[in-house]
Order: structure tokens, then sequence, then C-alpha cells
């Protein structure tokens, strides 16, 4: 039985995702970043702009436990706040 194909096709390979696609976080290793994201952003009548830091944190945060690519902050558009910490 094929199941929905013909069997004398082979199976294609997976794509990799595209680029800003990146893993759920299954294990919870971010979820205190991303809590503190959105409660900033209740705080702020979601104006993402007052909780930049946060959403950096939890950018970070995913870098470091491989859950996306690793890039640097200001390629991301965190390049202000580069500066602020230096």
């Amino acid at each position: 039985m094929a199941f929905g194909r013909t069997s004398n096709v082979e199976s294609q390979p997976g794509k990799p995702p595209l680029l800003g696609s990146f893993p759920l976080d299954h294990d919870g290793d971010c979820t205190q970043f991303m809590k503190a994201y959105v409660k900033c952003l209740k705080e702020n009548k979601n104006n993402n702009g007052m909780c930049r830091e946060f959403s950096k944190a939890y950018l970070q945060c995913r870098m470091d436990n491989g859950l996306m690519d690793k890039d640097e902050m200001k390629n991301l558009g965190f390049a202000d706040l580069e500066h602020k910490n230096n």
C-alpha cells in the first residue's frame, strides 16, 4: 500500500526552515524572558519600543539555548541598545 502516493515515487528530503523561522521552546528555557516581555507590553499598552530590553534578552536567551541562529544584536535591530550596555 502506498497510502496516498504511488509506490514508485521516492520521498523528498525536508527543507530547512526559512530565515526567521525558529523552533518552539518546548523545554521552557526562555519562558521567563518571554513572560517579562509580555508583561512589559501589557504595562505599556503594547508599545514595544518601551520593552526593547526585554525583547533583546528574550532573543539572546533563544540564541544561547540553540533555539535560533546566533547573530549580532545590531543585525536584529538592537544596535542602539548595544551602545548603552558598553
